[in-house]
């Protein structure tokens, strides 16, 4: 990879860490395991190398002022990148969707779709390109009404 296409990315030190952990889990784990224990091995890996992050991290989306719903994700790691966990055969719209909703409503600027497949771990990065009013400068961790 070149220099100028590393230099233009969003957080390339942060994400090649995540993806890093990710791919550990993978190696070790193998195919076939569900979804939350993906999850939580991820969080090991996260947590073993010293890494930031927040599990289950909730965006609530607002109209006028209110809360009109909730967005929550896998991870929100050092409060700049959103991780998705998936285990399917290939990333769909559904899930891109779903992880775009997460950098709309957050305001993050990237996010890491992961998806545990038969042949291996692979990932795709979002970036948000989206100007909204109802983002969050972070996380919240706790509901509150």
């Amino acid at each position: 990879m070149s220099k100028k296409i590393i230099d233009d990315l969003i957080y390339p030190d942060l994400s090649f860490k995540i993806v890093g952990c990710a791919f550990e889990v993978y190696n070790e784990l193998g195919y076939g395991h569900a979804e939350k224990n993906y999850q939580k091995a991820l969080a090991v890996a996260l947590k073993n190398k010293n890494i930031l992050f927040k599990e289950q991290a909730y965006f609530p989306l607002k109209f006028q002022g209110e809360i009109i719903g909730r967005s929550f994700c896998d991870f929100v790691v050092d409060d700049k990148v959103i991780v998705e966990l998936k285990k399917n055969a290939r990333f769909s719209k559904a899930n891109i969707d779903q992880v775009n909703q997460y950098l709309k409503s957050s305001g993050l600027k990237l996010a890491i779709l992961i998806n545990y497949t038969s042949t291996g771990a692979i990932f795709k990065r979002l970036v948000n390109i989206i100007e909204t009013s109802n983002t969050l400068t972070k996380p919240v961790l706790e509901i509150t009404d």
